[in-house]
């Protein structure tokens, strides 16, 4: 939508903020996702519009939406863009400059204005880097995108590469040369990231430089602005926790290492510690903002107050300092010769380099809310019970649904798709999707981290598997499943397949492990079947789960990489090994599980753990080879389809029942 256009739908409506305040905004109202309470900070804005005024005001921010969307993803634009920015490259006299997926903190997602990777390149998956040189650049993913980079991006302006087998310093080094500079904004990389490329660079005799203004938003004329969303309390009865005592958890633990201070990146810690949530993100309830947390137990948050819900100044109380955004680098600047702890993973070098210039002792480590986070207590866990439990439901009803069209040539993903969510927005407590639905038919489902899209979208065809990965926010949890199913009769090596990443899921889902375990000693048992086939998975087997919060969260994970994490009661994590042939079709089988203590038998030496599983939806029987099954095997599967049936049954009625009890009998 042109400014014209949209300064003359609002023109005079609203007087007390101005024609210019009312479009800037309806923009960052724009840049924000759809959300089912975005109206409710909309009237708190402009409280005395009619009711026809403030339609035009959400027609105008609606289409500002859209216009935004297709704005920053537009792989058609991007020789230009990367045109533009060599060019200003040239004008700063820089030679090779890095442009990372994530934004200034850190987390998972990142808000439109910072989707700088996905707006020079089209690349829309969660984890990657480019790095730009005067004459070529390369993209670096992991293998959950190998197929997907390809698929998106202009490989003749962007070599792709596997960023753990042809890394990117790699490639720097073979394509700079020594005395060259090489740039980076310093607010997107970490502490921990930056040493890596100041050794390869040093190494190589390259001037690695931090630049105070990112070069792509010097030329990314139309770049959206920082998203307006309502912020609001979460409740102790979800959380389970008040906000005082956390923050007084966390502030004692800072008294005993004498530590003054702690900075807080990440959009869930901040979320958590305050027990708030947000809209600015899609998919995850975050509201970005900075938070301090200190010895006294007192807490600056810098947010914009204009975002808060009424209730919102009451919920913080007053051992909450509300700051706006732009003072945070001036109380930096205040911590000078105070302990302040930072997370080297995950914190700027930008914070570093203003601790450091004010002369700040920095302690490293671990955000001290990251594991209290990831251990749920006792009203986290029922209340994730129960969300899944609504979610299941949700879930059967879309196989039952399936079951009766699939074959009959006329669906396809997008449809189904939004039937899965049509069926979870009915339930109680829901708020938004956890993640954007990997919906994939036939060969897409072999692309790990897949988004149906009008250009890719495919139909669901006999003879080929569908493999679809969703998830939900409830105000009492978050959920993560995928289902595999096979569309008419699925061919003997289909079933096969399927059949040995049921036996991985099993051996997870029965896994007994003492204390002190981490999940990278468990990973191999997923993946033993597979490997005795010579198959395997290029993807982890599990990560944490957050509550109302990120659906992929830390510490905690299952995963052939290193992890110093034990896996400890209260931990909620993903169990989801799979077989993809590219080409052809992807199998997937994910529930979530928790981490239990178990009862030791008689004579055991050590305290013993297990997983309790919390999803429950059909396994599709139809994949399953009985006979690769060993009799524990069949009898997990059975008493899990038991438990489904019996917990689900009182959600689901009609034909939609008597397809559950039928996909849930004993085999």
């Amino acid at each position: 939508m042109e400014f014209a256009e949209l300064n003359q739908i609002i023109t005079g409506l609203t007087p007390e903020a101005g024609d210019s305040e009312t479009v800037r905004l309806l923009r960052a109202a724009a840049a924000a996702p759809p959300r089912a309470d975005e109206d409710v900070l909309l009237h708190q804005l402009f409280p005395s519009l009619s009711e026809a005024e403030f339609q035009k005001l959400q027609s105008a921010r609606d289409a500002l939406r859209k216009d935004l969307s297709a704005i920053v993803l537009n792989p058609a634009a991007s020789k230009d863009r990367l045109e533009k920015l060599r060019a200003e490259m040239a004008r700063e006299q820089i030679d090779g400059f890095i442009v990372p997926l994530n934004d200034e903190f850190h987390g998972e997602a990142a808000p439109l204005a910072a989707e700088r990777l996905k707006w020079l390149t089209g690349f829309t998956g969660s984890a990657g880097v480019a790095a730009v040189l005067k004459d070529q650049a390369a993209i670096f993913v992991d293998g959950r995108y190998t197929l997907q980079v390809r698929n998106e991006v202009d490989t003749t302006l962007f070599t792709p590469r596997h960023v753990s087998e042809e890394p990117m310093t790699a490639w720097l080094s073979e394509n700079m040369k020594a005395g060259e500079t090489l740039a980076i904004d310093p607010w997107l990389h970490t502490e921990n990231g930056v040493k890596t490329l100041k050794k390869h660079t040093a190494d190589n005799g390259i001037t690695l430089k931090s630049v105070p203004e990112n070069p792509i938003d010097k030329v990314w004329d139309d770049r959206p602005q920082k998203p307006l969303a309502l912020v609001v309390p979460h409740e102790k009865q979800f959380a389970g926790e008040e906000s005082a005592s956390k923050r007084n958890r966390i502030a004692a633990g800072l008294a005993e290492r004498n530590v003054d201070s702690v900075v807080h990146t990440l959009p869930d810690v901040v979320a958590w510690l305050l027990n708030i949530r947000g809209a600015d993100l899609p998919c995850t309830p975050f509201a970005l903002g900075f938070a301090i947390t200190y010895q006294d137990a007192t807490v600056d948050l810098f947010i914009d107050e204009i975002k808060f819900a009424p209730t919102m100044r009451e919920h913080l109380g007053n051992m909450v300092r509300v700051k706006p955004p732009s003072e945070f680098e001036q109380t930096l600047a205040t911590l000078g010769g105070k302990q302040v702890q930072i997370d080297p993973m995950v914190t700027s070098q930008q914070i570093v380099d203003q601790l450091t210039n004010a002369e700040a002792k920095i302690i490293r480590g671990e955000d001290p809310c990251l594991l209290p986070k990831a251990i749920k207590n006792d009203t986290e866990i029922n209340g994730t019970r129960e969300a899944h439990i609504r979610d299941g439901a949700a879930v059967a009803k879309f196989l039952h649904w399936l079951s009766q069209n699939a074959t009959s040539g006329n669906l396809d993903e997008l449809t189904a798709e939004a039937k899965l969510r049509s069926f979870r927005e009915t339930g109680q407590n829901f708020r938004d999707l956890s993640f954007n639905t990997i919906s994939g038919a036939g060969a897409n489902g072999a692309i790990v981290h897949y988004r149906a899209s009008k250009t890719t979208n495919k139909p669901l065809t006999p003879g080929s598997l569908y493999l679809v990965d969703s998830g939900a926010q409830y105000l009492d949890g978050t959920t993560d499943i995928t289902r595999t199913i096979a569309i008419g009769e699925p061919s003997p090596e289909m079933r096969h397949r399927f059949t040995l990443v049921l036996k991985g899921h099993i051996a997870v889902a029965t896994a007994l492990f003492p204390r002190g375990t981490t999940g990278s000693q468990l990973d191999t048992l997923a993946r033993a079947p597979l490997w005795a086939a010579g198959l395997d998975y290029d993807h982890g087997t599990g990560h944490g789960v957050g509550s109302y919060l990120s659906v992929h969260e830390g510490p905690q994970r299952i995963s052939k990489a290193p992890s110093t994490v034990s896996l400890i009661p209260g931990m909620i994590i993903s169990n989801e090994p799979g077989y993809y042939k590219t080409g052809a079709y992807g199998i997937r089988i994910e529930n979530l599980v928790t981490v239990t203590k178990v009862t030791p038998p008689d004579g055991a030496e050590r305290e013993l753990y297990g997983f309790e599983t919390l999803t429950f939806a059909p396994i599709d029987k139809a994949l399953i080879d009985k006979e690769m099954l060993s009799p524990s095997e069949l009898n997990w599967l059975n008493s899990y389809h038991l438990q489904v049936r019996e917990k689900l049954t009182p959600l689901v009625e009609g034909d939609a029942l008597t397809w559950l009890q039928e996909a849930t009998a004993p085999l």
